[in-house]
């Protein structure tokens, strides 16, 4: 392995690291928004939720294909 693969490797973990905590708190602040539909807050949480589940799944796509990147090229 090369050391810019070595590099890019490190990229690819630091982007899963990333998306970890967030595959933990998107799930949560939605069931939270969704068990709180009346209070005030409702839509701006909801959002807060959707958000990082899209952000989770978008950096764990990331991460996995430079994973890919760095094994095969």
């Amino acid at each position: 392995m090369k050391h810019t693969n070595k590099k890019v490797l490190s990229t690819g973990i630091k982007y899963l690291a990333g998306a970890l905590p967030l595959v933990m708190i998107g799930p949560s602040v939605l069931y939270s928004a969704f068990n709180n539909q009346e209070h005030p807050l409702y839509i701006a949480v909801l959002i807060l939720g959707i958000v990082a589940s899209f952000a989770a799944i978008f950096l764990m796509f990331k991460g996995i294909m430079t994973i890919i990147k760095a094994l095969f090229d």
